[in-house]
């Protein structure tokens, strides 16, 4: 079976939809899929030419639409060759490039027979969230979704063979933010990542050389892009109270970590002056940058547990990649998969306020080491359970093969 992904980027900076595409071809390939990837990335981008499957980068992209003149001729040119096409996000040129370009090859195949018009799929990958119609700070954007929606949109989505769904809350919050919706197949998927590389000393090491300060030390640690979305500001808030309370109840608490890209942006320095307009922080929170490699697995294996208090998550790969390497998680209601990791037992989940992130902290601080490992026992056996690559990549194959 041949598939091609239509994505707007492969830059792992970029967040989970590229690193879900990375993750899963070990696996998929072992069923006998063969995968091709056609992006809008500049061809010189240096992340490119690493991967163990075709990339075709079409780019670089133009405007924020992420126009790119030579993707809908590439398309039109090489869609036939393949069994199924899933396209990777919504509100971009390459959703209708991907849709246009389908329905000018159904037209071409009424007449020639020759044509193969593949089974085509739409990953919304959370897009679908009325998260981004009702947040404060989107309301224009809004209303340029719900007119683009009624324009383009709502036939990229109802035109296509399947939507998938990386789990059933993304499936069922995607009913409820634009009408016309009617879908021809909803599939909740799943998503999954593979097993996490073992531990190595070196690993460590080369964390603790890009953060010095926390050697010997317990630490939360908050890894994801540097995104208003994300709470960061909530944590370095809740958390400045959290120190404020254990001085004066004359307890331990961990240090905080926060690491991912986007600390060079406008959001990202004010973060940095936020915390430093706490004193209790000097000295308790370290900005690190992006980590990717042993830096990466060096600040998950290390830390005690993980956080993330987003106002908007659709799956979270580094949460179950956290869980994988045996850490509890703390994360807000708003992370789509909060409901399995509640039923696993393998963290704690609170609301997506300066309240909740404070409640969430302190009862972690609160718990015993006992209780603690057992948390992140239990967030190992969810991510076995519910997240492992194997059954997540079996269901997609079965979907995309109806």
């Amino acid at each position: 079976m041949k598939l091609l992904h239509i994505i707007a980027t492969m830059n792992p900076a970029s967040g989970g939809p590229c690193q879900g595409i990375r993750n899963s071809n070990p696996e998929i390939v072992r069923y006998g899929v063969s995968r091709e990837v056609v992006s809008l990335d500049d061809p010189k981008a240096s992340f490119l030419g690493s991967d163990d499957f075709i990339i075709h980068a079409l780019g670089p992209a133009i405007g924020p639409w992420h126009y790119a003149p030579r993707l809908r001729s590439w398309l039109l040119a090489n869609l036939s060759r393949f069994d199924a096409v899933v396209i990777n996000g919504l509100w971009i040129y390459p959703s209708y490039a991907g849709w246009g370009a389908i329905q000018t090859i159904k037209k071409q195949a009424k007449y020639n027979q020759n044509i193969h018009v593949p089974k085509v799929f739409v990953m919304p990958h959370g897009m679908l969230d009325p998260y981004f119609q009702n947040a404060p700070d989107r309301k224009l954007k809004a209303i340029r979704n719900w007119f683009y929606w009624k324009l383009i949109e709502n036939k990229v989505v109802d035109d296509a063979d399947g939507i998938l769904f990386t789990c059933e809350t993304e499936l069922l919050l995607a009913r409820k933010s634009f009408q016309p919706y009617h879908p021809k197949k909803e599939i909740n998927v799943g998503y999954g990542i593979i097993p996490p590389p073992v531990y190595t000393a070196e690993m460590g090491e080369k964390f603790l050389a890009q953060c010095p300060q926390v050697k010997d030390k317990p630490y939360l640690l908050f890894l994801s892009r540097i995104h208003k979305k994300k709470g960061i500001g909530l944590l370095i808030k809740a958390y400045a109270n959290i120190i404020d309370k254990a001085l004066a109840e004359k307890r331990d608490y961990p240090k905080l970590v926060i690491a991912g890209p986007g600390l060079n942006s406008s959001y990202g320095e004010k973060m940095i002056r936020l915390s430093a307009s706490f004193p209790q922080l000097k000295d308790n929170i370290f900005f690190t940058g992006m980590l990717t490699g042993d830096y990466k697995w060096g600040a998950l294996y290390g830390c005690d547990a993980f956080v993330l208090p987003s106002h908007q998550e659709n799956f979270g790969i580094a949460i179950v990649e956290a869980m994988a390497c045996k850490k509890s998680v703390l994360i807000s209601h708003q992370i789509n998969i909060w409901k399995e990791i509640e039923a696993g037992g393998g963290g704690i989940i609170a609301a997506d306020t300066l309240e909740g992130t404070q409640e969430m902290l302190d009862k972690w601080i609160s718990l015993s080491a006992k209780e603690q490992k057992e948390i992140g026992e239990h967030a190992l056996e969810t991510y076995q359970k519910r997240f492992h690559i194997g059954p997540a990549s079996i269901a997609f194959i079965n979907s995309i093969r109806i």
